[in-house]
């Protein structure tokens, strides 16, 4: 069985889905963001980052949200939530979901917490929200080309991302589903059972 140390709506919200998704035995760990808990000396032993996620795996805990998303596609593949090694659509979706995780949830970091970069953080906030827009324009040019799923006619972990990261930009000056084949996307994505039962599990409220 997994253990999933997770909070609402945070960055293990994609670890949570793609268990459900794979129909995976596991446990939900909350991690009070708020009261500092990551920051004690028990959770920086599983986790010395400080961050949610971690999951425990075969006894020993893993982090990072996308490294964990891709670990349980590969360890459940009757879920499909990725393209088999060697499949046409497999180079694909490695670089989907390292672009989310090296262009995309990073400037998620600085728009939240512009203090940790330095400089100023309104400057930084600007540069973030900018950066994240570009994404969008991107993601929704591929979809418009290639959907109705960001691997074509193949769901998959990207799209689960994806969603996530576009449910953090509600707040922003331009907001994911500003954009139509975005919008569609994530329709079709918290329209699942998986996003739905983690929703409810976590509290969160609905969205779109």
């Amino acid at each position: 069985m997994y253990i999933l140390y997770y909070a609402p709506g945070a960055a293990s919200q994609l670890v949570h889905v793609a268990l459900l998704e794979a129909g995976a035995p596991h446990r939900l760990e909350h991690v009070d963001l708020e009261g500092g808990q990551q920051h004690g000396a028990a959770y920086r032993a599983m986790n010395p980052h400080g961050h949610v996620p971690t999951l425990i795996v075969d006894g020993r805990p893993q982090h990072e949200c996308a490294a964990l998303a891709m670990l349980i596609a590969e360890r459940h593949p009757e879920a499909a939530l990725a393209p088999a090694p060697g499949a046409a659509d497999r180079a694909d979706y490695l670089e989907l979901m390292f672009y989310l995780a090296n262009s995309v949830q990073p400037a998620f970091r600085h728009w939240f917490y512009p203090q940790e970069a330095g400089g100023d953080p309104a400057a930084i906030k600007n540069a973030a929200a900018a950066r994240i827009e570009n994404a969008w324009q991107h993601l929704a040019a591929r979809l418009a080309s290639a959907g109705p799923w960001l691997l074509g006619d193949r769901y998959s972990a990207v799209d689960l991302y994806a969603t996530m990261l576009m449910r953090w930009s509600r707040h922003l000056p331009r907001p994911a589903l500003t954009f139509a084949p975005l919008a569609v996307l994530a329709a079709r994505v918290t329209a699942r059972p998986a996003w739905q039962r983690a929703a409810e599990t976590e509290g969160l409220p609905a969205w779109p």
